[in-house]
């Protein structure tokens, strides 16, 4: 499996400087190379390679950062492509969608950049890397990051690197390929019910999150509905400010929640069963003070977080269809709205069991983990 390590780097003056030419000359390659691509219906890598290659090169980019610069923008075309057949920018003729073909993709100043090994060279011993740039290539620029991280890039680091300036700081984003580890056979799934009162809850009983998460979502979406509202151009770079500072603080709570629950899995043997909840946005209907809760954090990411540290403990992991798991009896099977009479209430109408109603849907995953992985693993037991 791929994953990505983040270290910061620690340029000189002379040094940031460089870079800094370095990006800006690449992302205005790149937008050239995106009107071409616009304007003569050319997205393959290769197509738009050719077509571009000479005037990137006049343009000041040695082979290999012009190669990258073609094949960015042929991705970034590939990915609007996708989301379009997904649905995420609207259905045809709506104002978004009409929006995003109607003109080419721009790309930011500080737009990530990618490098390769031709272009840049990993001193793990001195910290150091060496990087091509505009006016030369830039040699003994520090890098620092964790023990863990260092041994990830000494012993699986592959591929690309991608150059990031993010609020002044540079990063590289270095890609390291780690071998796959087999998946255990579980005993039994631990359910995951993900939600917006505990933003998730296992079979087991384990709540995360609950109010005092909630009172920093909701004071982040006055703060945010109070600087819309100001609308000055201080206001907005303020807005633009915390909402980095939103994404950073659900990232890492998503992260230990992850953490977390994968370390349970581990510690019993089970395996993980978690909701599929692709296009949910589109199907729930909701009063807008409760679509604003449910849109504000990133369940698509905290389950992206369990999967792939499932992966690297050998847990196996199963999506299951959540339709009535929070109305379905985990006792006897009885399904009934009037089963949850409230948010944290569950009381079957049938046989008058009662539980709290996330951990009952979470056990009502986790049976339909247990179905979901037979059907999946005998067919190649037999």
């Amino acid at each position: 499996m791929k994953i990505v390590v983040q270290v910061r780097l620690f340029p000189d003056a002379a040094q940031q400087a460089a870079l800094q030419a370095t990006l800006d000359l690449c992302n205005a390659a790149a937008d050239y190379a995106s009107a071409e691509a616009f304007q003569r219906g050319v997205f393959t890598k290769q197509a738009l390679q050719r077509l571009t290659y000479g005037r990137l090169k006049d343009m000041g980019l040695s082979a290999q950062p012009a190669i990258h610069v073609a094949r960015k923008v042929a991705g970034a075309y590939a990915a609007l492509k996708a989301n379009i057949r997904a649905g995420n920018l609207g259905k045809r003729g709506s104002r978004r969608r009409v929006k995003a073909e109607s003109k080419p993709i721009t790309f930011r100043r500080n737009a990530a950049q990618p490098f390769d090994d031709r272009c840049l060279s990993w001193q793990l011993a001195a910290r150091t890397v060496s990087i091509w740039a505009v006016g030369g290539r830039l040699n003994k620029v520090l890098f620092g990051c964790s023990d863990q991280q260092y041994a990830a890039l000494a012993a699986h680091r592959r591929g690309e690197s991608d150059l990031v300036c993010r609020d002044g700081k540079w990063y590289l984003y270095a890609t390291c390929d780690i071998p796959d580890v087999q998946t255990n056979q579980p005993d039994g799934f631990l359910g995951v019910d993900l939600g917006i009162a505990n933003i998730a809850t296992t079979g087991d009983g384990t709540r995360y999150c609950g109010k005092g998460l909630n009172r920093i979502r909701h004071r982040n979406q006055r703060l945010r509905a109070k600087l819309q509202k100001i609308g000055t151009k201080s206001a907005k770079r303020l807005l633009k400010k915390r909402g980095r500072k939103e994404a950073r603080f659900a990232a890492d709570t998503n992260h230990v929640i992850a953490k977390r629950i994968v370390t349970e899995a581990e510690r019993t043997g089970r395996g993980i069963a978690l909701e599929d909840l692709g296009g949910i946005r589109d199907r729930v209907r909701l009063r807008r003070p409760e679509r604003v809760t449910l849109h504000s954090w990133a369940f698509h990411q905290l389950g992206t977080y369990v999967a792939y540290k499932a992966a690297r403990a050998g847990v196996a992991v199963v999506y299951v269809d959540p339709a009535y798991t929070s109305q379905s009896c985990s006792h006897c099977e009885h399904v009934s709205r009037k089963n949850r009479p409230n948010q944290s209430t569950f009381q079957c109408t049938s046989c008058g069991f009662a539980e709290h109603a996330d951990v009952n849907a979470a056990r009502n995953i986790a049976k339909r983990g247990v179905a979901g992985w037979a059907a999946v693993s005998l067919p190649n037991a037999a």
